[in-house]
């Protein structure tokens, strides 16, 4: 009898314990065990968390650009399209979408994981860390001035053919976020904060994914640089000026007068990051290798002519974006200097700027520049750190 009311006894505790172990693991509760999740607090699938915002909202809309930066050059590389004008309320959800980590699949990153503000909007890993600890294929773009890329596509690759097509792919990937777009739909009409923010931006409640589309993409347009040391010297000078004729920054080093000239002339910078937003207009390969190693764009298109050529992203901020390149290869920008002055590759899609003669067949540009242009390129690119855009209250994290 001894032995059979032991044995009876064990039984009832090994039922009892998988009970309890069944019920801390069934995700479909109404509430989940909350004593293991960093001091997160969780309502079923969703991150509990209220967005801080202002009871107005921040101006995102209705930004005052120095006049050099509305000349008709740099309102032509625009790409916002007619159907998606940036406003106030929608820029706002943006924000929210953009740093929510109810985005993946299970809160674990947003948008904003990857892509930090004090960071010039890019990470400062060679490779982004996805929702379940995974890498990404490429280092982290920075955002800065994305508005003003011309031909509107986007990422490395430039495999989404506008931004509002690439806000909603890392959200889809199955390494970055992790989300099917039916279910993040229905994440988001489950999340309290969401029916009045898409009311206020879109004039209604119903959630879509279009509608995160736009939103997450106004916010990031509305990410532009115009409050560095560049932009306080280059407003002395008239606004129709080419960057190459501007004179020396009063405001500036002799350093960095002599790096900005380098910039626009001898250096060869210009063809690819020529205007004022310092931002490319095409895809390009900039000679990293001399054999293909990444094929870029060319994946994409299927074109020879695209192998091994990259989005040419905004120079502003870029003291803050490193590592460097669409690898992160390189880790300071006095090594992305160097590359260009003498380690130019000779792949066969090589840009013809960065060919001697500036033609198709000619050899790899080398500069040798001396250690002194080099480090005045380096100050002059130092000059576009804009602090302002590192650290307003409009660009953080609202959570």
């Amino acid at each position: 009898m001894m032995k059979k009311g032991k044995f009876l006894a064990a039984l009832v505790f090994v039922f009892t314990i998988g009970l309890w172990g069944c019920k801390k693991d069934d995700k479909t509760a109404d509430s989940i065990d909350n004593s293991n999740t960093g001091g997160a607090t969780y309502t079923g699938d969703i991150l509990v968390q209220t967005p801080n915002l202002p009871s107005s909202p921040y101006s995102y809309a209705n930004i005052t650009l120095p006049n050099y930066l509305t000349t008709p050059p740099i309102v032509g590389q625009d790409n916002t399209p007619n159907n998606n004008t940036i406003t106030d309320a929608g820029a706002t959800l943006g924000r929210v979408l953009f740093y929510d980590k109810n985005l993946s699949n299970n809160n674990k990153v947003a948008c904003g994981s990857c892509h930090l503000q004090t960071h010039g909007f890019s990470d400062p890993l060679v490779l982004s860390k996805g929702f379940e600890g995974g890498n990404t294929g490429r280092n982290s773009m920075g955002l800065i001035n994305a508005r003003y890329y011309p031909n509107g596509k986007f990422f490395w690759d430039e495999r989404a053919a506008t931004l509002e097509v690439q806000t909603l792919l890392p959200i889809q990937d199955h390494i970055e976020m992790g989300m099917h777009l039916d279910t993040l739909v229905n994440k988001l009409n489950r999340i309290s904060y969401y029916p009045a923010l898409f009311q206020s931006a879109f004039g209604d409640k119903t959630i879509t994914s279009d509608k995160v589309s736009k939103a997450l993409a106004q916010f990031v347009r509305s990410i532009v640089s115009y409050k560095s040391k560049y932009d306080a010297g280059r407003a002395s000078f008239p606004a129709n000026t080419p960057p190459a004729q501007l004179g020396d920054f009063s405001n500036f080093t002799v350093q960095e007068n002599r790096g900005k000239t380098l910039f626009f002339t001898t250096a060869g910078c210009a063809p690819c990051h020529g205007t004022e937003t310092f931002t490319g207009a095409r895809a390009e390969n900039n000679g990293l290798d001399l054999t293909t190693v990444d094929s870029g764009v060319g994946r994409i298109t299927g074109n020879p002519a695209d192998i091994a050529k990259f989005k040419v992203p905004s120079l502003r901020n870029v003291e803050l974006t490193a590592p460097y390149m669409h690898d992160g290869r390189f880790k300071t920008l006095q090594e992305v200097i160097e590359h260009y002055s003498n380690g130019v590759q000779n792949h066969p899609t090589l840009s013809p700027p960065l060919r001697v003669g500036g033609t198709p067949n000619g050899q790899p540009r080398r500069l040798n520049l001396s250690n002194a242009d080099m480090g005045a390129l380096v100050a002059f690119l130092k000059t576009l750190t804009d602090n302002t855009v590192a650290a307003e209250a409009k660009y953080s994290d609202p959570f």
